[in-house]
């Protein structure tokens, strides 16, 4: 199956336009991963200016390819991450952080993603963990950044809270490679530059291959080259709500996430950044809102 992007704006205030995958009206989890958004590339010199806003159920995953961030968050966190950095932001109860894309001469390029935390995570502490030093290593006709989980018998440090895989695999141009896969995983593979066939299917840009679990291999090739991102996990089982920056069970819960940010209670302490904004929660829809299993457990 392959996953059409919708083109939403990052911000009002930058316009940058945000190619988001998940979730998907046919798909709404890969594993624990829930939200993929690609943006860029872009020269653009306010390209990422997110002011202060919360997170509560979820992780965030960051991955530049090329440009710098700068991260600050309510734990008083300040990161600076490049290509080839990590950052993973766990929400657990909440937190909440600012995003600023930093002038430079590499333009803007990168994902952002989310996955999201168990029953047994989900109400934790908030952390933030910055890693560098990530695995990289090469197969005949690509080589492999692998910033989550186990692959190929490479681990990530990245802490997570289920079984997953988030790696950048840059085919060469003319390879014709096998990626060995866990058949107990789904996985997704997202194309964000070059051209790319899977299984000798054109894949177009800024789509997501879907792979449901039991392959134990999957076959790509590119003709001038390509970069993707692999994204997989054992599928999540767990019914889960979406709704703007949060991610809970049930109607209520969310209210009341919304009410305690809009509050600026305890709950999101205030920190200090170069953009020195915040931007308030919307209005609730006239419905009442309900947890959701993925789409093809439901099937």
């Amino acid at each position: 199956m392959i996953l059409t992007p919708r083109t939403v704006k990052l911000t009002t205030r930058t316009g940058i336009d945000i190619h988001r995958t998940l979730p998907n009206r046919n798909i709404r989890t890969i594993g624990a991963w829930c939200f993929v958004d690609h943006f860029g590339p872009t020269d653009q010199k306010d390209a990422m200016s997110v002011a202060s806003h919360p997170h509560v159920g979820l992780q965030t995953v960051s991955w530049l390819f090329s440009g710098a961030v700068e991260h600050c968050d309510s734990l008083e966190s300040v990161q600076i991450i490049q290509p080839g950095e990590l950052n993973l932001m766990t929400a657990g109860y909440g937190v909440a952080h600012s995003e600023l894309s930093l002038i430079g001469s590499s333009p803007m390029h990168g994902v952002q993603l989310w996955t999201a935390l168990p029953n047994s995570a989900r109400n934790g502490e908030a952390r933030f963990d910055h890693y560098k030093n990530l695995p990289k290593f090469n197969l005949t006709g690509a080589t492999i950044r692998l910033f989550v989980g186990e692959f190929m018998g490479f681990s990530s440090p990245a802490r997570t809270f289920s079984e997953l895989i988030g790696a950048e695999v840059d085919i060469a141009a003319g390879a014709l490679i096998s990626l060995p896969l866990r058949s107990d995983y789904e996985y997704g593979a997202l194309l964000v530059a070059g051209d790319l066939k899977i299984d000798y299917s054109e894949l177009p840009l800024n789509h997501l291959f879907y792979s449901s679990a039991g392959a134990s291999q999957i076959t790509m090739s590119s003709l001038a080259g390509a970069k993707i991102v692999l994204l997989g996990g054992k599928p999540f089982l767990e019914e889960i709500l979406m709704w703007w920056n949060f991610i809970g069970r049930t109607h209520e819960e969310i209210e009341q996430m919304r009410n305690d940010w809009n509050n600026q209670s305890e709950r999101f302490p205030s920190f200090k950044d170069h953009i020195h904004g915040w931007i308030p929660a919307p209005e609730m829809p006239n419905l009442r809102l309900y947890a959701r299993g993925n789409t093809t457990l439901q099937s």
